[in-house]
């Protein structure tokens, strides 16, 4: 049941949506001096060194570590980060990058052998709706590319949620942290395989490229899983997990207003039927807890 949050508590949960995002337009402005895999690469090597020097290694496996940095550095993020490098606006991946809560939804029900219900059927016809006026809009900001990888980095995302799940009740910056070294290696790798000039790039890094990457690793990865981890910890889930709806109003918001990314009446749209459905799959269950209680309140 949703309980009344302390508004500084609320601000607090504002202020880490506000840096997720936010972060869209970070690593736009990091693509612009770094190559994307190793921009991811340093991104996760930062959020590994120094924090494990301060934090004990959570007590779950390494196979789970290993899975969760894989998921979420390589999949995730470095297919965002390839993505956003000339294949999709800012504010678009902060949207796509979303349906990670359907993708979540699959995969709980295929491990679970759950059925999925009718509300969550809807719920995804309007976010593919959504995605579908966006694959009618491709133009040189946005491409089917850039749309398929966002897509996939969100299908990685939902892999890390279910590694995260299978962690159990964990201190979630430990496991952040210490996950965060099994994706350096991989981005490397990848990176020496496909990109160009890493050597030049990290000899010309300059003070505002040193925090886009920081920003990465220290605010969009420590700071926002310890803060976030500490409010679930606090308060119901449904009084803060639906606050992540707000992830894309910031991240289209604030690239319009510091990227000129345009919003046409298309994107609006889409953005519309995306975050309605999400937001009929988060809230559905709340509003028929609260049609049935008077019919409860009879039976008592």
């Amino acid at each position: 049941m949703a309980v009344a949050v302390p508004f500084r508590h609320l601000l607090l949960a504002v202020l880490v949506i506000a840096v997720w995002g936010s972060n869209f337009v970070v690593i736009k402005a990091g693509l612009d001096h770094l190559p994307p895999l190793l921009f991811a690469a340093l991104r996760f090597f930062f959020a590994f060194f120094p924090a494990v020097l301060f934090i004990p290694r959570p007590k779950v496996s390494l196979t789970n570590l290993s899975l969760y940095g894989l998921f979420i550095g390589v999949g995730q993020f470095g297919l965002l980060y390839v993505a956003m490098n000339g294949h999709i606006s800012p504010g678009l991946a902060s949207l796509i990058a979303q349906t990670n809560a359907f993708f979540t939804i699959g995969l709980a029900m295929v491990m679970s052998g759950e059925r999925v219900r009718p509300i969550q059927v809807a719920a995804l016809a309007l976010a593919v709706a959504g995605i579908g006026v966006i694959m009618t809009h491709t133009d040189g900001d946005t491409t089917p590319l850039g749309i398929g990888l966002v897509l996939l980095a969100a299908l990685s995302w939902a892999g890390g949620n279910m590694a995260s799940k299978a962690a159990g009740q964990i201190n979630m910056v430990a496991y952040v942290a210490w996950s965060s070294i099994f994706a350096v290696g991989p981005l490397l790798v990848l990176s020496a395989i496909f990109e160009q000039g890493q050597v030049a790039a990290l000899a010309h890094m300059t003070l505002p490229v040193w925090v886009a990457v920081l920003y990465q690793s220290w605010g969009n990865s420590l700071f926002g899983f310890a803060v976030w981890g500490w409010l679930l910890v606090r308060y119901p889930a449904a009084s803060i997990a639906p606050l992540s709806l707000l992830v894309p109003v910031f991240g289209m918001g604030l690239s319009a207003l510091i990227l000129a990314e345009p919003l046409p009446v298309w994107k609006l749209t889409a953005a519309a039927l995306v975050m309605g459905g999400l937001a009929l799959n988060v809230f559905w269950p709340h509003v028929v807890r609260l049609m049935n209680r008077p019919a409860q309140r009879m039976i008592d």
